[in-house]
C-alpha cells in the first residue's frame, strides 16, 4: 500500500470456497500455472484465468513477488527503528521523507510511544551508523528514536494460508455484495 493512501477498512469481496482454495495455491506458490490450480480445483482452465482475473480486479490479489534472502545480498543485519515524531500532525510526512530511504524496508504509522515503526536492512554496523546518524536523523521532525537489531526473525511459512484455512473453516467468509 502506498504511503499516500488514506487507511480505509474496506468490505471483503465475496469469496467461496473456490476462490478461497485457488489464493491458497496461488499464496503457497505464486508461480503456479492456471492449468496446474485448474485440476487442482477441478475446473477449467480460463475458468480459474477468470476466477484470478475478478480476485486481481477486487484487490485481493495484489501482486506477485519473488521472496528473497537479503543476507545473500548483503543486507544481513536487519534493525528496527521507533521514532517519536516532534509534532503528530507531521507523522505522514515524516513516513513520505523516511520510506525514500533505500535501506528503508517498511514504515508503520502505529500507536503507543513511537509514531512511526522503521525496519532497515543494511550491511553491518558501518552502513548502519551512515544510514542512522547521516539520513534517518538529518530528518527533520524527528524527536526521538529507539533502536533495536533483530537477533532472529520467525515468520510463519505462509501466513496467507493461515488466514485462507481459517475463512475456510469458518464456512461463512466476510462479503460485500458485487454490482
Amino acid at each position: 500500500m502506498s504511503i499516500d493512501k488514506e487507511i480505509s477498512v474496506p468490505l471483503p469481496p465475496r469469496l467461496d470456497e473456490t476462490d478461497v482454495q485457488i489464493l491458497e495455491y496461488l499464496s503457497g506458490d505464486a508461480r503456479l500455472s492456471q492449468r496446474a490450480i485448474a485440476r487442482a480445483v477441478g475446473m477449467s482452465p480460463p475458468a480459474v484465468a477468470d476466477r484470478i482475473g475478478r480476485l486481481e480486479s477486487l484487490g485481493v490479489i495484489r501482486g506477485y513477488r519473488a521472496e528473497l534472502d537479503y543476507a545473500l545480498l548483503g543486507r544481513s543485519l536487519t534493525v528496527v527503528v521507533g521514532i517519536a515524531s516532534e509534532r503528530s500532525d507531521n507523522q505522514r510526512e515524516l513516513a513520505r521523507k523516511v520510506v525514500q530511504i533505500p535501506e528503508v524496508e517498511a514504515v508503520d504509522l502505529v500507536t503507543g510511544k513511537d509514531d512511526l515503526q522503521v525496519r532497515l536492512r543494511v550491511r553491518d554496523q558501518d552502513h548502519l551508523n551512515e544510514v542512522y546518524f547521516e539520513r534517518l536523523l538529518a530528518l527533520p521532525g524527528i524527536r526521538h528514536t529507539e533502536t533495536a537489531l533483530v537477533l532472529y526473525a520467525y515468520t510463519p511459512d505462509n501466513f496467507a494460508k493461515r488466514v485462507l484455512t481459517s475463512l475456510a473453516a469458518t464456512s461463512t467468509t466476510p462479503h460485500r455484495e458485487e454490482p
